[in-house]
């Protein structure tokens, strides 16, 4: 099914994929057959936001075929395996989409879930990933509060499961918004209303949301496997935002960098600063998409 980018006009060819468990759905902008063999074809992946999440960026990249998706039991990817994530497994169905793609080694732009699966698919299959910048990937087992993290991330998974979804978000948006190390004492805190990030205070009784529900503990556990992607013949890219200083996912990232013994790349934003206006919640794309167009022409 082809649509069109209303940022740029370009043709949207929307494709689906069946892999083990799930249907993936993603979208190619641009001919990848005839295009320029030496500049690699870009994917763009978050974990759990969907595709809808990249139009903004996309929209920068017309020289170049670029690729998003859909993770599995995200947006228009329907699953038919049990309602849990790993990394592990994202990672194969990044592994299968590019296989699918079939235009030899990729660039991989990964921001948060996207990057920690970026990592877990470059550690599985280096050789198809030329770049890899992981954007803010929240390794948390890396930190030396992670103990702390992780009790507060299943205290957001606990919650979700007894109160809903705006209980849980309230106190996700407290965990990840937080600067700085958390105290053996954070969960003695009193826990943040929800109607005061405008969420809602009833129970709907719906339990699939994909990041409460899926990805947040899986995600947030993982271990990078830094012999391997040392090891790999992809190039890693650590990067975070400027306005992220000390927060969770930043703080991981910096962690990743110097055990990889590679400087720290900073972007324009936060967290989202590669999101449009139709995000809700914008940064500046267009010079994200100049910082990430840099890091990826560097020899």
């Amino acid at each position: 099914m082809t649509a069109t980018d209303s940022n740029t006009a370009a043709p949207i060819d929307t494709r689906a994929l069946e892999v083990p468990g799930a249907r993936l759905v993603y979208d190619v902008r641009g001919d990848l057959q005839d295009r320029d063999p030496d500049t690699p074809v870009l994917l763009l992946a978050g974990c759990p936001m969907d595709a809808s999440g990249f139009v903004a960026l996309a929209s920068h990249f017309a020289d170049r075929p670029v690729v998003t998706y859909d993770p599995r039991g995200t947006g228009r990817s329907v699953r038919t395996d049990a309602p849990h994530s790993t990394p592990e497994l994202h990672a194969d169905d990044l592994h299968r989409l590019i296989e699918t793609l079939d235009v030899g080694a990729i660039d991989l732009f990964g921001t948060s879930g996207g990057a920690v699966n970026g990592l877990a698919l470059v550690s599985q299959h280096p050789g198809q990933v030329h770049t890899l910048v992981a954007h803010e990937p929240p390794a948390c087992p890396l930190l030396p509060d992670s103990e702390q993290i992780l009790a507060v991330c299943r205290d957001i998974y606990d919650t979700y499961q007894r109160s809903g979804t705006g209980p849980a978000m309230a106190k996700f948006i407290a965990l990840v918004s937080r600067v700085g190390s958390f105290p053996d004492t954070y969960l003695d805190e009193p826990a943040p209303d929800p109607a005061a990030f405008g969420l809602p205070t009833d129970d709907d009784g719906s339990r699939d949301d994909a990041l409460l529900s899926q990805n947040l503990l899986s995600c947030t556990s993982y271990r990078p496997d830094f012999d391997a992607l040392t090891a790999a013949s992809t190039r890693v890219i650590a990067a975070a935002g400027r306005e992220s200083d000390g927060q969770v996912a930043a703080r991981a990232t910096a962690e990743i960098a110097r055990r990889l013994g590679v400087d720290l790349t900073m972007f324009p934003g936060d967290h989202g600063g590669f999101m449009g206006a139709e995000s809700g919640m914008p940064g500046d794309p267009e010079a994200f998409a100049a910082k990430l167009r840099e890091v990826l022409d560097r020899p």
